[in-house]
């Protein structure tokens, strides 16, 4: 195990390093006895190179999951080539595939028939601008069938959602292979058998979780997954297993139904009788005040049960497959079936459910979702009970110990191998390993609280808070990233440093792409970027660019989100402590996240300013501190400003 790491990571032109070791043969020693394994890897660990030399070395196929394309890009373009290329000689299976949702394959069928409009009609290209990006997009298509290429949403010329369901199919609207004109040069289906015939399978959480866990075969035999980024599954998960219904889709459904359906007979009018139906979901949506619906009102659960059934009768309409190739009719009852499992299980109202109603805005209309209450039981019986699991990030350590994100994943911190007492019947065995970083975090980085600042409110940034940024950034010229807990605040201390600081060039996020944004802060050491949720995680500075970040509260979910909300009272009923257990550790997970933006390697010097001073004060403070990386701690402002000034100077 060791001499083949080494020579991987040779090969990747770096050097191995301890904590690399130790996860590489803990990794190792999970898949032989199939125990699970949650291993927190610090910045810098190497901790791709840990699993996936161990999973060349296992007998039987591993799945790789990651929760972001940036770590799935890098795995296949990056790391695995190189790793292959290093153990060429060594006698092993080298073999992998990338497996993604149909939905992210381009269709041939569609691009070549046409898509269907409304009504069911083939229409060939959309009017405008957007007419011109789908044939672009057309053409790549085609560019890539000629050339045996992937043919997925990735790698694909620049486009919006809207465009790219223009040229793809979800799994309902799929003819099959068994109907479709074009079946042999499918991406979809090469790209599936070319997994089947893989030893390791790269894929991602959502389509981890509707194999594994909503039992739909996805994904070829495995008996031992790696999952990256962990700290995202629970929400991937969650997300995967989210319905929603909206007016729109079901008044499509009817509309594309129409063209389909007999107009005579026992099911002539199936397709008015769906549309009838939306108008009584609309009223029912217009009657309901959103959030949370915990009592189902009587028009909001009749409403529901009418669309149900008029979907399953509209489903029924459609007579049985006769074998045809018709895309119009399969994309038609597709919608249908959509529409009636929706409605079902919202009309259905279990207690396992957190059902919302989403208030209209502009463009977008109201909504009404259903979610998994927890999903830990899903994965436990699903995933944990099936295979050998090796949970990896890192951030997986809150508060000082595994307990809380192994709960949260369906693991009971009593199964752990190191906790004291006998593991009893049906028990699932999991160590849990922090393997450390190869940064002094505490030479490299200060984490400064400013505990003299006022609690945050509800009503944006403080004066004084606004006063704190201008003054940091003003002694950091510049080099500065902002991690807000909502647009209001990115954009009220954006104009803030704009009119005081107006020598420095200050972007928030949605004035461009991400990309670009961050092309430009990278490029101009005197730049500030400031944004929400997506920089907290999705951002990668290292150098001179980036020596302070700063973070405006505590990212505690918000007190109005009906699931966050649903599972704190959840734990609390439960007989435990709801605020820690959910609300705490989602914090925690974040803080960890936006905190590690700063040292991305071993150069790298900082600041981290945490403007909240519950941090200080509060009594789960102790707990947030515990879960962060070891910096240098501090609440004087005047040696962070010095410090700063020092490390703009060079």
């Amino acid at each position: 195990m060791s001499e083949l790491l080494s020579e991987a990571v040779e090969a990747l032109g770096g050097s191995t390093r301890d904590g690399q070791v130790q996860m590489a043969e803990a990794v190792g020693r999970a898949m032989a006895d199939q125990e699970h394994l949650v291993v927190q890897a610090g910045t810098g660990t190497g901790k791709s190179l840990a699993y996936l030399v161990p999973s060349l070395l296992h007998e039987e196929r591993v799945v790789v999951a990651t929760a972001t394309l940036a770590l799935q890009h890098q795995l296949v373009e990056r790391d695995i080539p190189r790793l292959v290329e290093a153990v060429k000689d060594k006698g092993l299976d080298t073999s992998y595939a990338v497996l993604k949702g149909r939905s992210n394959y381009a269709c041939l069928h569609r691009v070549r028939e046409g898509v269907p409009d409304d009504q069911g009609m083939l229409i060939d290209v959309p009017q405008g601008s957007m007419g011109a990006e789908v044939l672009e997009l057309r053409a790549w298509v085609e560019e890539q069938a000629e050339s045996m290429g992937p043919g997925d949403r990735d790698h694909a010329p620049r486009h919006t959602d809207r465009v790219w369901r223009q040229v793809s199919v979800n799994h309902r609207e799929c003819l099959g292979a068994t109907k479709c004109t074009f079946a042999e040069e499918c991406f979809a289906e090469r790209a599936k058998k070319k997994a089947a015939e893989s030893h390791l399978v790269i894929t991602n959480h959502s389509l981890l979780a509707i194999d594994a866990i909503e039992g739909v075969p996805m994904i070829p035999d495995y008996d031992t997954v790696v999952i990256d980024e962990a700290h995202e599954l629970v929400a991937r998960v969650t997300q995967a297993a989210t319905d929603e219904l909206t007016v729109g889709d079901v008044e499509r459904a009817a509309r594309r139904a129409q063209k389909h359906v007999p107009d005579r007979g026992k099911n002539s009018g199936a397709a008015d009788d769906l549309a009838d139906a939306a108008s009584g979901l609309a009223d029912a949506l217009a009657a309901t005040m959103p959030g949370r619906v915990e009592e189902m009102g009587e028009q909001l659960h009749d409403a529901l049960e009418m669309v149900r059934d008029a979907a399953r009768a509209l489903i029924s309409a459609f007579g049985k497959d006769e074998g045809d190739a018709d895309a119009g009719k399969v994309q038609a009852k597709g919608m249908a079936q959509d529409v009636f499992a929706t409605a079902e299980r919202l009309a259905n109202s279990s207690d396992a459910d957190v059902i919302w109603v989403s208030e209209a805005r502009e463009r977008i209309p109201a909504r009404i979702a259903v979610a998994p209450l927890q999903v830990w039981a899903q994965m436990r019986e699903g995933l944990l009970t099936e295979k050998s699991v090796v949970f990896a990030s890192a951030t997986l350590k809150l508060g000082g110990d595994f307990n809380s994100v192994a709960g949260s994943l369906g693991l009971r911190p009593t199964e752990c191998v190191d906790a004291p007492g006998e593991l009893g019947e049906g028990a699932l065995p999991w160590r849990g390993l922090d393997v450390g970083s190869p940064f002094d975090y505490g030479k490299q980085g200060i984490l400064y609280v400013a505990k003299h600042l006022p609690q945050p409110g509800r009503d944006g940034l403080a004066e004084k808070h606004l006063d704190e940024i201008c003054e940091l950034i003003d002694a950091a010229e510049g080099r500065t990233l902002g991690l807000f807990s909502s647009r209001r605040a990115a954009d009220q201390a954006a104009e803030a440093v704009r009119k005081r600081l107006p020598h420095l060039t200050t972007l928030a996020q949605g004035e461009a792409q991400l990309p670009e944004l961050t092309k430009q802060f990278v490029e101009d050491p005197h730049t500030n970027l400031f944004g929400t949720l997506s920089l907290w995680q999705g951002i990668d500075v290292p150098g001179d660019s980036l020596s302070l970040v700063i973070i405006d509260r505590i990212p505690f979910p918000r007190p109005d989100d009906p699931l966050m909300s649903a599972r704190q009272r959840a734990a609390d009923k439960a007989g435990g402590n709801g605020f820690m257990q959910v609300a705490a550790t989602h914090a925690a997970l974040l803080l960890a996240q936006g905190v590690g933006r700063l040292i991305r390697t071993t150069s790298d010097r900082g600041v981290v300013a945490i403007l909240d001073p519950r941090i200080a004060t509060a009594r789960y403070g102790s707990f947030l501190k515990a879960s962060l990386p070891p910096m240098w701690p501090t609440n004087d402002p005047r040696i962070v400003r010095q410090a700063l000034g020092r490390l703009a100077q060079g």
